[in-house]
Order: C-alpha cells, then structure tokens, then sequence
C-alpha cells in the first residue's frame, strides 16, 4: 500500500497517513494542452490539441487513499477499468489546464490532488463503524468513499483507525472547503 501511495508523492512531499479504503463512485475531469491521445496515454507535442479527459467508475472498487501536509492521494489497489470520455474542445474557462511535459498513462490522470483544492465534503458515519466520505473538488471531480473503522484481517493493519482520523482532519481542514 505504502509504496502504491508513494509513487505518486511529488519528491519534496511525505506520506502523513495512508489507509485501504473502497470506492463506490469516481468521476475526475483533467484538461491538457499540447498533447495526442494514443490508445492508453497522452503524449506531449506542440502541434498537439487541448483534451479534456473524464475518467469515471461507478462500481465498487478497492483503494488506498494518502495524505501529505498539502496533497490527497487516492489510487486503486489493483489493475482496474474505468470509462474514459474525451473532448477535444473543452470549456477550459471553468478548469485549470495542465501542460504535460512526458507520456503520461491515463491510469495515472486524477490520482494526486492539493488539498487546496477540495471544493467541499460530506462526512457521515456508515454501517459498522465505517464512515461515508463524499469529496468534491473545484474542477468537479468528486469521489464517494467508505472509510472502513479497521483495516485488514485480525489487525492486520493496526494503526488504520489513526491514520483515517488524519486523513479525515486534512480533508477537514482544507483550505476554503465547505461542508455539504
């Protein structure tokens, strides 16, 4: 898990707290210039178009999900599909551009996120102890999430509860979040 998270930490961050936790729906919205669309990545070319790309899943999903000082890191566990939408004339008013300077692999498009960029939250206590998590971010992606009260088998992971309490708080206490 640990390493999963790490590998998309920026290399002056550190991983606070890092948990497993399951998805029920993802939709992230990422727009790039200068790029080509292959069959799995996008390419970085000065000839290139701007793409908006919306990567959903509204099934089920095993996750790890991270926290540094000013990031949210939210990955999947295993090898999993998600639905892709393109647009190669986006609204880029209403969105932040992003200008990729290598490959990059659309498994790894909307995996870190600032902090400073969560819109807003819903955090409400689910069944068996476990708690609900809707995030929303300014660019309109969003992520409904169970944190589970205890992770793993037989304590398995014995400072999970600890760890989600500290991601909760840095969800919290996000700069200009508001609560839904």
């Amino acid at each position: 898990m640990i390493n999963k998270l790490k590998k998309h930490i920026l290399n002056d961050e550190i991983l606070i707290a890092g948990i497993h936790a399951i998805s029920n729906e993802i939709s992230i919205t990422s727009v790039f210039e200068k790029c080509i669309c292959t069959e799995n990545s996008l390419i970085p070319n000065e000839d290139g178009s701007t793409i908006a790309l919306n990567k959903k899943k509204y099934s089920t999903s095993d996750i790890y999900i991270g926290v540094t000082d000013s990031s949210l890191i939210i990955t999947d566990c295993d090898k999993s599909s998600y639905y892709y939408e393109f647009d190669d004339k986006p609204n880029i008013n209403i969105i932040d551009v992003q200008n990729i300077e290598s490959e990059i692999s659309f498994n790894d498009i909307g995996v870190h996120f600032s902090l400073k960029d969560i819109q807003s939250y819903k955090i409400k206590n689910g069944w068996m102890g476990s708690i609900q998590c809707f995030i929303k971010m300014k660019n309109g992606s969003y992520f409904k999430l169970i944190l589970p009260k205890f992770g793993g088998l037989g304590g398995g992971m014995p400072n999970h509860t600890r760890y989600r309490e500290i991601i909760l708080e840095k969800i919290i206490n996000s700069s200009k979040s508001s609560v839904l």
